[in-house]
């Protein structure tokens, strides 16, 4: 059943401290306004494709906007190999990778986003990572 869930990240509660902290990253609006960049990003890449976000990619479409450099490739490959990984979890990790990459305006799946993606993973099964 996990390995149709996408993303799995536990939260945990902040201290007091922490939220009085002023020092905040990024504001409810600048996340706001990057997921929407990554969504027209998204709807214009699959324009001609029948589908209009990365979740709904198939393998033809995986293969074709999920590319990975050399490096890259090497880290999934070296984790998919060790931790026995179903061809669903790698396609998914792919798919989540490619998202983290939109939402950081890149236009290429660099290694930190699939490190992200494999992170997100880790808390699924736990013997990833």
């Amino acid at each position: 059943m996990l390995d149709r869930i996408d993303i799995f990240s536990p939260v945990n509660a902040l201290s007091y401290t922490q939220i009085k902290n002023e020092n905040k990253k990024e504001t409810s609006k600048e996340i706001r306004l990057r997921v929407e960049k990554a969504r027209q990003m998204q709807k214009e890449r699959f324009i001609n494709e029948g589908i209009y976000c990365n979740a709904q990619m198939n393998e033809r479409l995986i293969n074709k906007y999920c590319k990975l450099n050399s490096k890259t490739n090497r880290i999934i490959e070296k984790i998919y190999e060790k931790f026995n990984l179903s061809t669903r979890s790698y396609s998914r990790i792919l798919k989540v990778s490619r998202s983290i990459a939109d939402l950081n305006s890149r236009e290429k799946i660099e290694e930190e986003d699939v490190i992200e993606a494999l992170q997100y993973r880790k808390y699924m099964d736990q013997t990833i990572i």
